[in-house]
């Protein structure tokens, strides 16, 4: 698609933000405790500040009033220019669910904060459900006007930096597995619960949550109660382009990063930049994130023109193409700059390791294969 004016100046100060603020290595270690946070505060207040946060969600609730378009822009930008503001992405998935199903001072609440540099987060998934999120057994049980909260999640990102979480509970038993469902609004610094992180690859992402006899109002219901399953089928759209967006960006990072780098590598008395095998290899990469780009921004702009319940195949498609691209550039990238694509200095470590989860969160890839499948009736 083609920029509007605005969406050109709007793309280009984010990667002008980006490039004066988190550039190098040693700016983002600064900004993360030498890369020990995935989450800058300082970045955060600066987006804020700027009023690029929230940049699609409604006005009335205190957001920017844009379009999915300029989400993607700002998603892609941000990603590209790898600014510290992972957790971003989450509150943002959550605040669909919330502007769809909330009540308005949720909607209000989580909006709000969205757009002053506060972070939201998601809970779904626990140790025995994962991509099938009808085996979700904790409990909330409904005693007078409260909801007492008993068992454990797992995977959940952002909650040890996030105001509320937005969390997956089974309220009844006795239907199907996809029935009795509620989603809660629950604050992340409530009593009786324990946010115990995960330790993985990256900077503290993910977390296990413990949930013992945590007190919740009615009004903390999400939506309809034992509704949560239906109400979570729909906007799926918006946040596989959320994903797709910022491997997009992830993966434009990586060419950037190896072009830079084969342009001054020197071997057998020349750049390597000038051996077929190396530009043939970029060519190729640079063609599928082109097609990629286009893809995704297409998706957006449709979402923008009401048709997000009819994308379903093509949201799908786009989070898979692009988590899979993001990381087969960052792994090919690594391959061209041979030993150096190992060394923390030049960044495409991070870039592989940043890159594996994608295809895993946000529904696996191989759900998004079967949704696609199914969709094209397979």
């Amino acid at each position: 698609m083609r920029f509007t004016d605005e969406q050109r100046e709007f793309a280009a100060a984010v990667r002008g933000f980006c490039s004066s603020n988190c550039k190098t290595l040693q700016q983002r270690d600064a900004l993360t405790e030498n890369g020990t946070l995935a989450n800058s505060p300082v970045v955060l207040d600066k987006l804020a500040g700027l009023g690029w946060l929230a940049v699609s969600l409604p006005e009335e609730y205190g957001g920017g009033g844009a379009g999915m378009v300029e989400e993607v822009i700002f998603l892609e930008e941000t990603a590209r220019g790898l600014a510290p503001i992972t957790a971003y992405s989450t509150g943002l998935t959550a605040a669909q669910t919330y502007l769809r199903y909330g009540t308005e001072e949720q909607k209000r609440t989580i909006v709000t904060n969205m757009a002053s540099g506060k972070l939201e987060a998601i809970s779904l998934s626990e140790p025995g459900a994962g991509s099938d999120l009808g085996g979700v057994r904790i409990k909330a049980e409904l005693v007078g006007d409260h909801y007492v909260i008993n068992g454990q999640k797992t995977w959940c990102s952002a909650a040890h930096v996030a105001e509320h979480i937005l969390l997956l509970a089974r309220t009844d038993t006795s239907g199907s597995k996809h029935q009795g469902l509620t989603l809660f609004m629950v604050p992340a610094d409530i009593e009786g619960l324990e946010i115990r992180g995960i330790e993985t690859m990256e900077a503290r992402t993910v977390n296990d949550l413990f949930f013992t006899n945590v007190t919740v109002p009615v009004s903390s219901v999400v939506g309809e109660v034992n509704q949560a399953w239906r109400h979570l089928m729909r906007g799926l759209a918006v946040e596989r382009v959320i994903i797709a967006a910022m491997s997009l960006g992830a993966a434009e990072r990586s060419l950037d990063d190896v072009i830079a780098y084969v342009k001054e590598r020197e071997q057998f008395g020349r750049t390597i930049s000038s051996f077929q095998a190396i530009r043939h290899r970029i060519a190729n990469l640079a063609t599928e994130i082109a097609a990629s780009r286009a893809f995704v921004y297409d998706i957006a702009a449709g979402i923008d023109a009401g048709e997000e319940d009819n994308l379903s195949t093509e949201s799908s498609m786009a989070k898979l193409k692009c988590t899979e691209l993001a990381k087969a550039t960052a792994l090919e990238a690594m391959q061209m700059m041979g030993g150096y694509g190992y060394a923390r200095e030049y960044g495409m470590e991070e870039q592989v390791r940043k890159a594996l989860a994608p295809p895993i969160y946000g529904g696996t890839n191989e759900i998004q294969r079967e949704i696609i499948s199914k969709n094209l009736g397979l």
